[in-house]
């Protein structure tokens, strides 16, 4: 067994300022070391334990007491999906990010975690052996852990001692962002931003861009565009690994019953269905005689994402012009922003998702107070706003 504490718990109680207090769970020594250097080298985190099994972080969860959780899937005794319960059990606002290797049945479990109240994940490399794959992997993590315990921080304020035992909610929460800004900056209320007036011009398409918390909240917003799905193509870009995307675009069609898949290269947009930038590839639009056609790029990463949003709604504007949705829901950075400052030149319009239903307002609230916005609303009012736009309304 392999046990490290740092710093004193303080069981029962809510911890609003000092370092976030890490907890990583993993069977891996070489990763355990890897993450606990890391962490370590922050000067607002720290290592709170260092522990081999699930079995282990559920039976000391009391005595540690940690903000945040790196949770492998695949370890002995208890794996990391049979711990998860167990754990918001004992802490019901413990921020859980799962780890696991690229393959399909790691990005299942993954999808599945975050339906049973997980905060995000992240894709752990092959091999740490590999530079390239190993420094995404340290930005990454240290991003997610920093921007999600930031957001618990302020949750707490308000929030009951956060080792009351509770049954854990699902939470619409997750996944993969490389956000510009080193650190997470309070965001100002969504409430306080202003907007613009909506296009007068009618979209003819319909281009969202999400992040982490993105696969939930796309989940719940394809159910209610039906209508829109039918008559107009629906680009998206979430900000995910291979195989992941695979998985995500399979959601979506079970969520929305319309075709929904990962973009192929060359081909035509149409109506009716679902287009999701795939892992690894910027998707962009572009025309082949006088048809929209979909433009895979494997250029360089873009606001350290790839796919990135930026391309998506920049390119747009060359086939639609002026008669463009844009909507960008959770996430963390500003990717989005300066696409969607392109759209909302062109004549289009942009919606944010507001701050009280994002797991992170970086994204939507780099756009809300870039004042490019038309509407800042709440998930769940998002849907019957797009419509409404598609029918015609204006207001």
């Amino acid at each position: 067994m392999s046990v490290a504490f740092a710093g004193n718990s303080t069981t029962g109680t809510s911890r609003e300022t000092g370092p976030l207090r890490v907890m990583i769970v993993d069977d891996s020594v070489v990763i355990r070391g890897l993450i606990s250097r890391w962490i370590g080298a922050e000067h607002d985190m720290e290592v709170a334990a260092s522990l081999r099994t699930g079995l282990e972080a559920v039976n000391q969860l009391e005595r540690i007491n940690p903000d945040v959780a790196v949770l492998d899937i695949e370890m002995p005794e208890l794996d990391g999906l049979s711990a998860l319960p167990q754990l918001l059990a004992k802490k019901r606002d413990l921020v859980i990010i799962m780890a696991s290797t690229l393959t399909r049945r790691n990005a299942e479990i993954s999808f599945k975690a975050l339906s049973l109240g997980a905060a995000d994940y992240i894709p752990k490399p092959e091999s740490t052996r590999e530079a390239s794959a190993a420094d995404i992997f340290h930005h990454d993590l240290i991003q997610k852990i920093r921007h999600l315990g930031a957001r618990l921080r302020r949750k707490s304020a308000v929030a009951s001692p956060p080792l009351a035992p509770a049954s854990p909610a699902p939470v619409a929460r997750s996944p993969v962002a490389r956000p510009a800004a080193p650190a997470p900056a309070p965001a100002p209320s969504s409430g306080s931003v202003s907007t613009r007036p909506f296009s007068t011009q009618t979209p003819k398409v319909l281009l969202i861009g999400s992040s982490t918390g993105g696969p939930q909240a796309l989940m719940a917003l394809v159910t209610e565009l039906g209508p829109v799905i039918d008559r107009f193509p629906v680009l998206i870009t979430q900000h995910m690994p291979p195989t992941f995307t695979t998985i995500l675009a399979e959601h979506l069609a079970r969520s929305s019953r319309r075709p929904a898949a990962e973009a192929v290269d060359g081909e035509p947009v149409k109506p009716g269905r679902i287009y999701l930038a795939p892992g690894g590839k910027h998707m962009r639009i572009t025309r082949s005689g006088a048809d929209p056609v979909i433009a895979l790029d494997d250029g360089p990463a873009v606001n350290f994402c790839k796919p990135a949003v930026d391309p998506l709604f920049t390119s747009a504007i060359d086939v639609w012009h002026g008669n463009i949705l844009s909507v960008i829901l959770t996430g963390m950075g500003s990717d989005g922003m300066r696409g969607g400052k392109d759209v909302v030149a062109a004549g289009g319009s942009v919606i944010a998702q507001d701050e009280a239903s994002s797991v992170v307002w970086g994204m939507p609230g780099a756009a809300a107070n870039a004042g490019i916005c038309a509407a800042i609303l709440p998930l769940n009012q998002i849907g019957a706003k797009v419509n409404r736009l598609f029918a015609g309304d204006r207001s």
